[in-house]
C-alpha cells in the first residue's frame, strides 16, 4: 500500500513516544498520529522521555537527533540496549554518514525533515508490523530452543546466548530475523522474506544494516562471514547446521 492510499485505521492499543524539541514539528507529528488513531505522547527533552520510558515501554519511538539536553544518537542506543520497541530517527541532518550511524545505533528507520506526513505514517506502520511479528509466533514454536555453531537461541524470549554462556541482547527485529534464518538454514533467503514484507523498496538498505548488527552480535566478521553470507543479487545465506529442542 502506498502512502497516498493510507486510511485512518490503527490498532488503538499501539503506543508511540515522540521526542521532538521543535514545538511546530511536534504538533505536526502529533496531529498526524491522532488522525490515524495512534495513541501517542510527546516529549521535548531526552530526560523527560527517559523518565517516562522507565514507567512504560511504548511500541515505537520517534526520536529527533537535535535535542537540547542530550545527543539523539546516544538516546537511540539507550533505547535499543534496554527495550525492544521500534525506533524511527527523525532529523534534519542530511549527511549519509548520519543516516548510517543512526541505523548502526539501532534505529529501524530514518526520516529526513521536511517530511510528508503520510510517508511518516507508512513508515510507522511498517515498523510496527515488524515489531509485532514475534507475538504472532505460535505456541509450539515458542517452546523451541535452537543450537547452532556453539550458540543457543531461545525463541520464547528472543534471547541469544554465546558459546561462553553470555547473553547477547537482540532487538525484536534482530531476533525475528535470526529466527527466519534458523528455520531455513543453508538456503538463500531474499531480503523481502527476511523483513517479512513484500513491498519494500529496492533502495531500502535498512536490511543490510540489520544484517550487519546481527553479524556483530554473532561475532561474525562482516568482511569474511562464517554464518551469514551475502549472495549478491539474491539475498542472504545462513551457513550452519541447526538442532532444535
Amino acid at each position: 500500500m502506498s502512502p497516498n492510499e493510507l486510511t485512518p485505521a490503527a490498532p488503538a492499543e499501539k503506543l508511540i513516544y515522540v521526542v521532538e524539541d521543535d514545538l511546530a514539528v511536534a504538533r505536526l507529528i502529533s496531529g498526524v498520529l491522532a488522525e490515524y488513531q495512534f495513541r501517542h505522547e510527546t516529549f521535548r527533552t531526552g530526560h523527560a522521555f527517559l523518565q517516562r520510558l522507565r514507567q512504560q515501554t511504548p511500541d515505537l519511538c520517534i526520536v529527533d537527533l537535535g535535542l537540547p539536553d542530550m545527543d539523539g544518537m546516544a538516546l537511540v542506543r539507550q533505547i535499543r540496549e534496554r527495550h525492544r520497541c521500534g525506533v524511527i530517527i527523525l532529523t534534519g541532518r542530511g549527511h549519509v554518514g548520519d543516516r548510517v550511524m543512526g541505523l548502526e545505533s539501532g534505529a529501524d528507520d530514518y526520516i529526513m525533515k521536511p517530511f510528508e506526513p503520510r510517508e511518516l505514517v507508512a513508515r510507522v506502520r511498517s515498523i510496527l508490523r515488524r515489531c509485532e511479528a514475534p507475538g504472532e509466533i505460535g505456541d509450539a514454536a515458542r517452546q523451541r530452543v535452537a543450537h547452532f555453531s556453539g550458540w543457543r537461541f531461545d525463541v520464547a524470549r528472543l534471547s541469544l546466548y554465546a558459546p561462553d554462556g553470555g547473553e547477547r541482547p537482540l532487538s525484536a527485529g534482530e531476533g525475528l530475523m535470526l529466527l527466519r534464518f534458523l528455520e531455513r538454514p543453508n538456503r538463500v533467503l531474499p531480503r523481502e522474506q527476511l523483513l517479512g514484507q513484500h513491498d519494500i523498496s529496492p533502495f531500502d538498505r535498512s536490511i543490510d544494516v540489520r544484517i550487519s548488527r546481527l553479524r556483530r552480535k554473532l561475532e561474525d566478521d562482516s568482511y569474511n562471514p562464517r554464518l551469514i553470507k551475502t549472495v549478491y543479487g539474491a539475498g542472504y545465506l545462513f551457513v550452519s547446521s541447526v538442532v532444535w529442542e
